[in-house]
């Protein structure tokens, strides 16, 4: 090194990758849950179209989360440095969530 270079910092991720990979594995975890109770409750009582609709998507929904956070989940285990999360990929994560949400609570309502 030159005299009068500066160093880079040099990035130590500790544990982080591992403790991302368990976050979105919770996530998982919540999501199937909201999935399982929506289902429940569509099939519950009177079945009614409206009801098969909304169970059916919100099993798609959470279908789509589970298949992106696998793909999250498989980058984060292969590498001790992972890529960052792209761009398209957290947009569409929040989508699936918010509208799994929001599918569950109109089956509730």
């Amino acid at each position: 090194m030159s005299p009068g270079a500066v160093a880079e910092p040099v990035r130590d991720p500790g544990l982080q990758p591992e403790r991302t990979r368990l976050a979105w594995r919770r996530t998982t975890l919540s999501g199937t849950v909201a999935a399982v109770l929506a289902v429940k409750t569509a099939l519950h009582g009177d079945v009614t179209v409206v009801g098969l609709v909304g169970c059916a998507l919100c099993i798609g929904l959470w279908l789509g989360f589970l298949a992106l956070a696998h793909r999250r989940i498989s980058v984060l285990a292969s590498s001790p440095e992972p890529a960052a999360l792209a761009p398209r990929h957290a947009a569409a994560t929040v989508l699936f969530t918010v509208a799994l949400a929001l599918c569950g609570a109109a089956l509730v309502l």
